[in-house]
């Protein structure tokens, strides 16, 4: 990887995690349902417009629309809803730890789905990764209000069915920034009806706002145009390695702003996760056999 390449890495992974310190303070005064929304829609108009000032094609197609709706809901409205739900009783650093394992899923996926084989290396993996979450929420892991960490395994099994979803979008031959600005589209009228007719949230607060529009501008907008500059300049396996380093900046942001403390099980869950991609991956394990 080039030095641009690690400077876009290390902006995504920022950025990202960053997601979960912004969703955690908005948590405190909104439902989840709202915050959703707000992440999916208030970046709408930025994307269009730089769909349109690149004069980027956009089908209105049968299969491109359900392309987009699939994508919107296995990517944005399930994940994003039972992750911020999630995290109205879990720290950001530990939401963060427990998404990295959205690669693991994706094995798993793959094969049951017959697309792509797993290997006894992948299989390790996805056992020290699973292993990993084991370590992290003890004995009891539904003990916290709304099973949280099953709220966020479920988020990133969701995300991990995006992937196989999302070759229909390549197979269309849909420009990247479009899928991004469709499925998000997509997710926005599909959500926009249930906050309309459910409880309305109170008015937030300067800290809620400033959080909503954070996680909008910079977790969907920026972060997408970093995710697909990332992607052409290092190739989609490097492009993995920011869900090892997303925990990192997670907890330090919840550190440092909501005063989240992790403790040694995180660590351990953290670094079993880190081992199970690392073996999945393979490239450590062939430059030490070299």
């Amino acid at each position: 990887m080039t030095a641009r390449a690690w400077t876009l890495l290390l902006a995504l992974s920022c950025v990202w995690g960053g997601s979960f310190l912004f969703v955690g303070i908005a948590v405190r005064e909104w439902p989840p349902l709202p915050i959703v929304l707000a992440r999916v829609a208030l970046v709408l108009p930025f994307l269009w417009a730089l769909v349109w000032w690149l004069r980027l094609p956009v089908r209105r197609d049968g299969a491109a629309l359900r392309a987009h709706l699939g994508m919107g809901v296995l990517n944005n409205l399930l994940p994003f809803t039972l992750m911020v739900t999630a995290q109205g009783a879990l720290p950001s650093g530990v939401a963060a730890i427990l998404n990295a394992t959205t690669p693991f899923w994706g094995v798993l996926l793959a094969h049951l789905a017959g697309a792509e084989r797993a290997t006894a290396a992948r299989v390790l993996g996805v056992a020290l990764g699973f292993g990993g979450v084991a370590a992290m929420v003890g004995a009891d892991p539904f003990a916290a209000p709304l099973h949280p960490v099953a709220l966020m395994l479920l988020g990133t099994l969701s995300y991990a069915l995006a992937g196989l979803w999302g070759r229909r979008l390549r197979g269309l031959g849909i420009p990247p920034m479009v899928a991004a600005t469709g499925q998000l589209s997509a997710s926005a009228l599909l959500l926009a009806p249930m906050v309309l007719l459910g409880a309305w949230p109170p008015l937030p607060g300067p800290a809620t706002v400033a959080a909503l529009l954070a996680l909008s501008l910079l977790c969907s907008g920026l972060a997408y145009w970093l995710y697909f500059a990332l992607l052409e300049a290092a190739g989609p396996v490097n492009l993995l390695l920011v869900t090892l380093i997303i925990p990192g900046f997670a907890a330090v942001l919840g550190w440092a702003v909501l005063g989240e403390a992790l403790g040694w099980p995180h660590a351990l869950g953290m670094a079993l996760i880190a081992l199970g991609f690392a073996v999945m991956d393979g490239r450590l394990l062939r430059r030490r056999a070299r």
